[in-house]
């Protein structure tokens, strides 16, 4: 059950990169890189559920952490850019 949710999460990640490259406004990419970050938490969070190993669980908090703080700031500056 894992291996398919991982592999629903490459597709999910794949379909972020894409946005992310097409993207026409900032806005568009400035979504999909934050839906990347938070594929990333997630797969991040499944394959510590299978191994049973909570070691890469303090880098997830911290991915999780910059990703917000980045999808912040670059909201705050597309708020004042007008676009």
């Amino acid at each position: 059950m894992i291996v398919a949710a991982l592999s629903l999460l490459a597709v999910a990640g794949g379909c972020f990169v894409a946005r992310l490259v097409m993207g026409p406004t900032l806005a568009d990419r400035v979504i999909a890189l934050d839906g990347l970050v938070i594929t990333l938490v997630s797969a991040i969070a499944l394959d510590a559920a299978r191994t049973g190993s909570p070691l890469f669980l303090d880098g997830m908090v911290v991915i999780a952490l910059v990703g917000f703080v980045g999808t912040s700031a670059a909201a705050r500056f597309i708020e004042e850019r007008g676009g």
